[in-house]
């Protein structure tokens, strides 16, 4: 096969790789089978820009970049953080429009490109990954790279009205088009993305799967990102797992334990879970003394002071709710602000009857999938899921709930109670055989397949943007990806 370069915003983690999971074992494995490249920033920052450096790890290459204080804070905080990420989540009052971080997002990208612009070969195929590196394509294109890329964006992809809030969003998108594939985690995605392209840019075009504008075609597809479930499954039975879920256990005396795992994030809906539990202890007395909600949530992007505020209003709730509600033998909510490993929160799971993931919006939200993993098939728990998180169209299975409606909330968490165990099995094995059926080497595969094959049909459109207006769609024949929107 051919070589395959990825290229993120951060390289790694490396050592430890299966510990962290995630995009870091499925691009490793792929780095291995072609012998290829991974390039990013190396998570340091120096005083100067400073020179690439470079490494071999089990059969590829690493080739890292430091950021200057100046970048990691304008592109990396600001443009990346502060702007797209709210953005693309919807959360338009929390995002930041500044030129200076806009400038620097793209100086970045090109500093990027330069600095992978000689290590490259003519047959690499260049897998770009997430909101940080929307540009960089281009950037490789501006330099005469002709080698196939792809672009997957691991979060969600916001409706065309949001989208317009940001300034320069046609250059933006305009970028897009240097890939020759460009994925996403859901057919949603897709379909808004292609309602932005076909309504807002001159000369768009849909047939099939293939968008045209601006003198070129690339590929819009879904790949919803798995995990490793059978590898995941074993986590349970590590010395990590087998510690905490006998500590759990032995804590729990019997009572029901529901579990939420998150980043300290605004689009994970902590609030709102925090007042669902509040919910069900007022309206249902037989919970009191009988079940207790862990919530594990690391920090994160700690620079940034949106995530600072709901820190602080987090602790304020957990304060609020045990206050009202322990007794002498009992605490109700216990909010852990640490990370622990994939091998402990895997026993955590086991000892929980309930998983609680109910973000605002997730692009696909892989702490569901790893809760069903790490389940007794003989006696599963409940998977309680928002139906915003871009899992709940693979895993229909699971109590979809809205996760602003926080009475919704609290009758799925007592349906979740007392659900009978031959419905607990039944849904558990239909979770199973997606989780299965489409992990993470089915996505990393399915990916690297259709840019080969994307890469093989490109045929640039030699035609004057002048002569399209851009495309509407008719009334009636959504989503354009099933016949040209023309």
């Amino acid at each position: 096969m051919s070589r395959i370069v990825a290229v993120s915003n951060r390289v790694g983690p490396l050592r430890g790789a299966a510990r962290a999971g995630g995009l870091a074992v499925a691009l490793i494995d792929v780095l291995r089978q072609s012998r290829g490249l991974w390039f990013g920033w190396s998570g340091r920052i120096g005083e100067a820009e400073g020179s690439t450096q470079t490494e071999r790890y089990r059969g590829f290459e690493v080739a890292t970049v430091d950021l200057t204080a100046a970048e990691h804070e304008d592109y990396y905080n600001g443009f990346a953080n502060r702007c797209l990420w709210p953005l693309f989540h919807y959360r338009i009052d929390l995002t930041a429009y500044d030129r200076q971080y806009y400038d620097s997002y793209n100086r970045v990208n090109v500093r990027f490109a330069r600095a992978l612009h000689p290590l490259l070969k003519e047959s690499d195929r260049i897998w770009v990954h997430d909101y940080h590196l929307i540009p960089f394509a281009q950037s490789l294109r501006d330099m005469g790279c002709v080698q196939s890329m792809g672009f997957f964006l691991h979060i969600p992809f916001p409706s065309r009205e949001v989208l317009l809030t940001l300034p320069h969003h046609e250059q933006l998108i305009q970028s897009l088009f240097a890939y020759d594939l460009i994925g996403f985690q859901t057919e949603r995605d897709c379909e808004r993305f292609l309602d932005y392209a076909i309504n807002e840019l001159p000369g768009a075009e849909v047939r099939g799967n293939v968008l045209s504008a601006y003198g070129r075609s690339v590929r819009v597809a879904a790949f919803p990102i798995g995990i490793d479930a059978r590898d995941y499954a074993d986590f349970v039975y590590s010395e990590d797992g087998q510690r905490q879920y006998m500590r759990a256990r032995n804590t729990l005396r019997g009572r029901t334990q529901i579990i939420g795992v998150d980043r300290m994030d605004y689009t994970k809906g902590l609030p709102e879970r925090f007042a669902a539990y509040e919910r069900l202890l007022t309206d249902y007395p037989d919970a009191h003394g009988r079940v207790e909600y862990l919530q594990i949530a690391p920090p994160t992007r700690e620079g940034v002071q949106a995530y600072t505020d709901i820190k602080h209003h987090l602790e304020q709730m957990a304060s609020q709710i045990n206050g009202r509600f322990a007794e002498v033998d009992w605490t109700p909510l216990r909010y852990i602000n640490r990370t622990l490993s994939r091998r402990a929160l895997a026993g955590l799971y086991r000892a929980s009857k309930i998983g609680l993931v109910t973000p605002l919006r997730d692009g696909m939200n892989l702490i569901a999938k790893e809760y069903v993993a790490a389940q007794d098939p003989e006696d599963p728990g409940v998977l309680v899921l928002s139906r915003f998180a871009g899992a709940a169209r693979q895993m229909e299975a699971a109590l979809i709930v809205n996760p602003y409606d926080t009475v919704g909330m609290a009758e799925a968490m007592q349906t979740a109670r007392y659900m009978p165990l031959v419905q607990r099995r039944e849904r558990h094995a239909e979770l199973m055989r997606g989780l299965l059926k489409e992990d993470i080497v089915h996505w990393r595969e399915h990916f690297v397949a259709e840019l080969q094959s994307a890469s093989l049909r490109r045929v640039p459109e030699l035609v004057q943007q002048a002569q399209f207006e851009p495309a509407k769609v008719p009334a009636g024949q959504w989503p354009p990806t099933r016949r040209s929107a023309r």
